[in-house]
């Protein structure tokens, strides 16, 4: 199973839409890779610039209703394509959720308190995060301060996870 997590990207807003994560005019494109230059670049957010603040990340910690507006896979693939196989927030759009899952990759809600710790903690602090999806724990670590987060993985979300996501899971189980 690949590992999850690594230096972690914060986006400290609700309700970054897919358009946001990966614009429409990029959906004609042919192969997925050609997604991967333009992931996050309609984001505003203060501060933020993607061409520096992306490269090297391997997980995002946000807010609420992550993955909202259209259901489309462009946006898990354009994370994947750049590294980044885990987002933790306070909730997600349901279909993005599930396009994560269906990836094989980790969409993980945290209560708000916990998420609004850890930007206080850890945002700007070259944080990275350690994912083990058997003890279904997260940790937060940057230089000597370190944060345990409990996450739950339901049974079906961690066999798709194992597998790779859905198209590997369906091929060894139908």
């Amino acid at each position: 199973m690949k590992k999850f997590g690594g230096k972690v990207l914060f986006l400290d807003r609700s309700d970054i839409n897919t358009d946001e994560i990966i614009p429409a005019k990029y959906l004609t494109e042919n192969t997925k890779e050609a997604l991967g230059p333009h992931i996050l670049e309609d984001l505003k957010l203060a501060g933020f610039e993607p061409e520096r603040d992306i490269p090297g990340k391997g997980a995002i910690l946000t807010r609420a209703n992550f993955g909202c507006g259209s259901s489309r896979e462009h946006a898990p693939w354009v994370l994947e394509l750049n590294g980044i196989n885990i987002v933790a927030g306070e909730s997600f759009a349901r279909i993005f959720r599930q396009n994560m899952y269906n990836c094989g990759m980790i969409a993980c809600e945290l209560p708000p308190e916990t998420v609004d710790g850890l930007f206080r903690e850890f945002a700007g602090t070259g944080t990275e995060l350690f994912v083990d999806t058997e003890k279904q724990e997260m940790t937060f670590r940057s230089g000597n301060r370190e944060k345990i987060v409990p996450f739950v993985l339901k049974n079906f979300e961690k066999s798709l996870v194992e597998a790779g996501g859905w198209v590997e899971y369906a091929a060894a189980h139908y």
